[in-house]
Parts: C-alpha cells; sequence; structure tokens
C-alpha cells in the first residue's frame, strides 16, 4: 500500500459486499439476512475504543445493519442512502475531517464516487472490477470475510494502537 496509514483519522464502510458477504440469504420475509465477521467486529470496536472515526454508509434499510454497528460502539451509521457521496460529504463536515485523511471501503458501482472523492479508497478482493481499479488498496479478503480487520488492523499499527494496551484485550 502506498499510502501513509498513520494520517487516516476515518474509515467508512459500505455493508453488503464489504462487512457482509455478496451472496446472502433471503428471509421468508423477503428480508435479506447479513451474515458478518467476528473479527471484523472486534477490529472495529478496537478502533471506536482508540478515537477513529467509523461510519456505516449503506443503501440497505436493515435495522439488524444499525444494531450490529451501534452494538460495537460506532455512532454514524447511515442506511437507505441512495446517492452516498452526499452522505459522505456531510459525515465529513459533522466529524471535522477532510477526505484526504479518511479511507473508504467499497465493493460496486453505487460506491464508486465516494471512493474517487476519499483519500484512500479501498475494495475487497471480489470486488467490482470498477472499483477494484479505482482502489488505491485492495483487501486480499472477499467481502464478509475479514475486509474491516484487514484495514483497520494496518491502520492502528501504522498509528501504533494495534494491541498497545487493556482496550486490545476485551469488548
Amino acid at each position: 500500500m502506498n499510502f501513509d496509514l498513520s494520517k487516516i483519522r476515518g474509515v467508512a464502510f459500505d455493508v453488503d459486499g464489504v462487512l457482509s458477504p455478496a451472496t446472502i440469504p433471503m428471509g421468508a420475509d423477503g428480508i435479506p439476512m447479513r451474515m458478518v465477521n467476528i473479527k471484523d467486529g472486534y477490529a472495529l470496536q478496537l478502533a471506536v475504543k482508540h478515537g477513529l472515526h467509523l461510519a456505516i454508509i449503506s443503501g440497505g434499510r436493515s435495522e439488524a445493519v444499525r444494531l450490529r454497528f451501534e452494538g460495537l460502539g460506532l455512532k454514524d451509521i447511515y442506511l437507505g442512502a441512495s446517492s452516498k457521496l452526499p452522505v459522505f460529504e456531510q459525515w465529513l463536515a459533522g466529524r471535522g475531517l477532510r477526505a484526504e485523511e479518511v479511507a473508504f471501503v467499497g465493493d460496486d458501482i453505487p460506491d464508486l464516487p465516494v471512493m474517487r472523492h476519499a483519500g484512500l479508497a479501498v475494495a475487497p478482493a471480489d470486488a467490482a472490477q470498477e472499483c477494484i481499479q479505482a482502489a488505491g488498496y485492495v483487501s486480499p479478503c472477499d467481502g464478509g470475510h475479514g475486509v474491516a480487520r484487514d484495514l483497520l488492523e494496518q491502520i492502528m499499527r501504522a498509528q501504533g494502537l494495534w494491541l498497545d494496551d487493556t482496550h486490545a484485550f476485551g469488548w
């Protein structure tokens, strides 16, 4: 990766295809049921404890998604974002962040405008080809299989925060 991760102050994530696999089971009620990666969850909650600004920006509207990420300490959860760039810009302004100090992780065409605006665009290994081409970093992990852990661990290591105190050894 040719990006100085020590300057990252925030990371925003898409959900489907990033924090959950691209193929997900459908409930009997027609509502998609997301799977999550426990190691992603560990890294997300640890990053929050260390003061990194994290956001979820998803076109989906699942309250289960909101509950999952709120339970990990995330405060900025934007669901039903049909156009993600205005939401991303609102989040930046609200948190006093500049685009160049933020990473965005996306996997499909609706994520491209934000990927092109963020300081560091990240894509899972199984992302759409257009997202892989737009990415400054392509995780070796497929969506839902540790992408957040991969990126957040690298960021926290670069900032001297990985396993540095008692935050690391609990939930």
